[in-house]
C-alpha cells in the first residue's frame, strides 16, 4: 500500500504521524511510504532519518495526499480539504461531533475516515486516545499552575503552598485517563485535589489507591457548583466517546468563582466541558471571561511533541500495519473493536454518536464495507 505522512499545519503542531522507526517497520512489510519534507524536523526526526528508514521524501503536501492511505495526527485543516482524494483512507484524530464543516468535507470527498479517538479494545478502553490523554492530563496541571501566576491573569496561588500556607485547590471533572493523570500531577505538587465522576466503580478505585490525599465526589451539577466556588484550578476532563462533551460548567457558574481561577478545558477537542470555552491555540492559549482564565488549546500534547509522537506511534503502528497489510475492509471487518474507529465511509456517517450530534443518518459500517 502507498502510505503518506504529511507535515502537520495546525498552529504549533509539531507532532508527526509516524516516527522513522515506525516507517522502517511499514517498509519492511513491503509498503511504500512518502513523507513530506521537514514533517518531523522540529522534534529531531530529520528527512535523512526517514530516508534511511526507506521512505521517499517529497516537498509538498499535494504529493503526500496522492497516497492510498494518509496517516497523520490532527484532523485535516481547511486548506487540506481540496487535497483529499475520493476513496482515500484517512487515519488520524478526527473529533467530528463538534466539527460539522470537517464532517461535511469528508462526506463530500467520500473519505474512509478512521478516527483514533473512537477505536476501542476488548476492555472497552480507547487505546489510540490513551497516550495523548496521558500527556494532556499531565500538561494540564503544568499549564494550570503557570496561568495561576498573577502575571498570567491568575489569582497568584502556588498549587503546593508552603509551610504555614494552605495549598491550592484543584477540581478535576472526569475520572478517566486525563483526569487520573491530572490528579496524579496535582497530588504530586501537594495540591488539594477533588475528582468528580459518575462511575462509582471508578471513584472507588481512585479512592482505594489515592485516599486520603484525594477526595472523590459523585458528579452532580449541585456538587460541582459547590466545589468550584473556592477552587483555584479546574480541569475539564470529561469524555463520552464520539459525542460532544457535556457542559458541566455553565456561564452562570463563572460568577460564583473567585477572579483569577483557571479552567483548563482538555475536553475542548469534543466541544469543551465548560459552556464558555472556545478553541484556542498555542500562540494564544488563553482568554479571560468574567475574570476567569480559560485555557482551551485543541492540541495540548503538541507542547511536548516528541514525547507525544513517540507515545502515539507506539499505539497506532499495529493498527497501521493491519490496515496496510490486509486493506481497510478486511482489517476492519475482522476486528469489531477496530471497526468502531470508522466514522465516515463513502459519504455516509458510520459512527452513531457523530450521526446523532450532527443530524446525519447513521449507517452501520458493516453495511458499507
Amino acid at each position: 500500500m502507498d502510505i503518506g505522512l504529511p507535515k502537520e499545519i495546525k498552529n504549533h503542531e509539531y507532532r508527526v504521524g509516524m516516527t522513522p522507526i515506525a516507517v522502517k517497520t511499514l517498509v519492511a512489510h513491503g509498503h511504500k511510504v512518502v513523507v513530506q519534507s521537514q514533517a518531523g524536523a522540529k522534534i529531531g526526526f530529520t528527512d535523512a532519518m526517514y530516508h534511511e528508514a526507506g521512505a521517499k521524501i517529497v516537498k509538498t503536501s499535494k504529493e503526500v495526499y496522492q497516497s492510498e492511505m494518509v496517516i497523520k495526527v490532527k484532523e485535516p485543516q481547511p486548506s487540506e480539504f481540496p487535497l483529499l482524494q475520493e476513496g482515500q483512507v484517512l487515519f488520524c484524530y478526527l473529533h467530528l461531533a463538534p466539527d460539522p464543516e470537517q464532517t461535511k468535507q469528508l462526506l463530500q470527498k467520500k473519505i474512509i475516515g478512521i478516527a483514533y479517538e473512537t477505536v476501542t479494545d476488548v476492555h472497552h478502553h480507547l487505546p489510540l486516545l490513551v497516550p495523548m490523554s496521558e500527556v494532556a492530563g499531565r500538561i494540564s496541571i503544568q499549564v494550570g499552575a503557570t496561568y495561576l501566576q498573577i502575571a498570567n491573569g491568575g489569582k497568584g496561588v502556588l498549587l503546593g503552598g508552603i509551610p504555614g500556607v494552605k495549598p491550592g485547590k484543584v477540581v478535576v471533572l472526569g475520572g478517566g485517563v486525563v483526569g487520573a493523570e491530572a490528579m496524579r500531577m496535582a497530588l504530586g505538587l501537594g495540591a488539594e485535589v477533588i475528582i468528580f465522576d459518575r462511575n462509582l466503580s471508578r471513584l472507588r478505585e481512585l479512592d482505594r489507591f489515592h485516599a486520603p490525599a484525594l477526595r472523590t465526589m459523585y458528579s452532580t451539577p449541585a456538587a460541582i457548583e459547590e466545589e468550584i466556588q473556592n477552587a483555584d484550578l479546574i480541569i475539564g476532563a470529561v469524555l463520552i466517546p464520539g459525542k460532544t462533551a457535556p457542559k458541566l460548567i455553565t456561564k452562570k457558574m463563572l460568577s460564583l468563582m473567585e477572579p483569577g481561577t483557571v479552567i483548563v478545558d482538555v475536553a475542548i477537542d469534543q466541544g469543551g466541558a465548560c459552556e464558555t470555552s472556545r478553541p484556542t491555540s498555542h500562540s494564544e492559549p488563553t482568554f479571560i471571561l468574567d475574570g476567569i482564565v480559560h485555557y482551551c488549546v485543541t492540541n495540548m500534547p503538541a507542547a511536548c511533541a516528541k514525547t507525544s509522537t513517540q507515545g502515539l506511534t507506539n499505539a497506532t503502528l499495529p493498527y497501521a500495519i493491519k490496515l496496510a497489510d490486509l486493506g481497510y475492509r478486511k482489517a476492519l471487518l475482522e476486528d469489531p473493536y477496530f471497526l468502531q474507529g470508522l466514522n465516515v465511509c463513502f459519504g455516509r456517517v458510520t459512527n452513531h454518536e457523530v450521526a446523532v450530534d450532527l443530524g446525519y443518518e447513521y449507517v452501520a459500517p458493516e453495511k458499507i464495507l
